[in-house]
């Protein structure tokens, strides 16, 4: 099982005490002050492992504690600093304040690492202390504790292309023929409940592909694990939009896995796709082929064809993927930069309902804004999904409470619309 979140406590070690002492020497009645310094405590570093891929290990242990510094002894000597406490992660993990939600850093290659709880500081020994007024100080320093923290940690897969499309497409047994991967297949929905991975090899390059759980309506609220299959799709620099050439609308499908992507992360929108129908091998698929084609042409976007069961028209697709990674700019990864998710502060609205002089409801929020904007208004499903949408959200029980009656303007957007049953 792919375990991809976590919360964790961590504590750095806290600073050793400083000595209070006096040098005790014989032929040296009054021997000076030589207490000395506390070892500083121990850090808690987080790093990646190579021989991670997932979070499970912190299902069994949430809490990790760094040592504490040595105090400091006599004859000015300082204690020996706590050791460091390295917990290893894997590749893909990004580190979050549990409280205030902070970025804190963004672990993408292995030995990457960065320290999430500081080691307290040892306290001074009374030698630190003695001054012509003061020979004989009896005081030292106490080490200062070590910081302490909740801490979430949330894994985003690694890969170069996201396999994404509605269940039972033929996602996993395209990434099986593709690929040195070996996922479970079966022909019925959600077969897949977490992604899988594999390397493709073109032309002596290889890529990683991750196929993602078929995603569903709603997905971007959460709905049928969406936010945990969403988040990986992140990662990917290309994505391989894999259709079900047996669905009764494949339009349809496209739009709604490319509506919940965008609802999800307007970022996400704008990856490149290679759009691409599956089970080509099925009689009634290749009927309507050149007609499903015709109507994404209208749309300016480039139909591919292919069977993933027969392996027909695998290599041109395949082909496709790799010149569109190879044409996009190099890319920089920084610690501290991750691709901003849309989420909701508990403090903010998911929409809100006025009316303005001329009577009309005016709707205004993001995730509505944002549904409006992507809708196609020509075709009769995108607007039976768009109505779903506001049901989902409560905008149309809210529009009924509000008083709207059939033939009121309500405005989303920069959208009018007509309301009726």
């Amino acid at each position: 099982m792919l375990v991809d979140t976590a919360k964790i406590y961590v504590k750095s070690g806290d600073g050793g005490d400083g000595a209070v002492a006096f040098r005790r020497e014989k032929y040296v009645p009054r021997g000076g002050p030589s207490g000395g310094d506390g070892g500083d405590g121990g850090d808690v570093i987080l790093k990646v492992s190579a021989n991670m891929n997932t979070l499970n290990a912190f299902t069994h242990r949430s809490h990790y504690r760094a040592q504490r510094g040595v105090n400091g002894g006599t004859s000015n000597r300082t204690g020996a600093r706590g050791q460091d406490l390295v917990v290893e992660v894997p590749r893909g993990t990004v580190v979050r304040d549990a409280e205030t939600g902070e970025l804190l850093a963004d672990l993408l290659h292995v030995g990457d690492s960065v320290v999430v709880a500081r080691g307290g500081k040892g306290g001074k020994g009374n030698a630190r202390f003695a001054s012509a007024s003061n020979r004989t100080p009896r005081i030292a320093e106490r080490g200062t504790p070590g910081e302490e923290r909740w801490l979430t940690l949330e894994l985003k897969l690694i890969a170069d292309v996201g396999i994404v499309g509605v269940p039972n497409a033929g996602k996993s047994t395209l990434l099986s023929v593709i690929s040195n991967a070996r996922p479970k297949i079966a022909d019925y929905p959600f077969t897949t409940l977490e992604p899988n991975l594999g390397v493709v090899t073109y032309d002596d390059k290889t890529l990683v592909f991750a196929d993602i759980p078929g995603l569903i309506e709603g997905a971007h609220m959460g709905v049928g694990l969406g936010h945990a299959f969403l988040r990986h799709v992140q990662r990917t620099r290309v994505l391989l939009h894999l259709l079900d050439g047996a669905s009764a609308d494949p339009l349809a499908d496209y739009n709604q896995i490319n509506t919940e992507i965008a609802l999800y992360d307007e970022n996400l929108a704008k990856k490149p796709q290679i759009v691409v129908l599956n089970k080509l091998d099925l009689p009634d698929v290749q009927a309507k082929w050149e007609s499903v084609r015709a109507q994404f042409a209208q749309r300016g976007v480039e139909l591919w064809g292919i069977s993933a069961m027969t392996r027909s028209g695998i290599t041109p697709v395949v082909q496709k993927v790799f010149e569109a990674i190879a044409q996009l700019p190099a890319e920089t990864s920084p610690m501290f930069d991750e691709t901003p998710v849309y989420e909701l502060a508990a403090s903010e609205p998911i929409f809100t309902i006025e009316r303005d002089s001329a009577g009309n409801f005016l709707v205004r929020g993001k995730r509505i804004e944002r549904a409006a904007s992507m809708t196609y208004w020509d075709y009769e499903e995108s607007l039976m999904r768009f109505q779903k949408i506001l049901e989902t959200l409560g905008i149309t029980a809210a529009l009924e409470e509000a008083g709207v009656q059939v033939g009121d303007t309500v405005i989303i957007g920069d959208f009018e619309l007509e309301w009726s049953e």
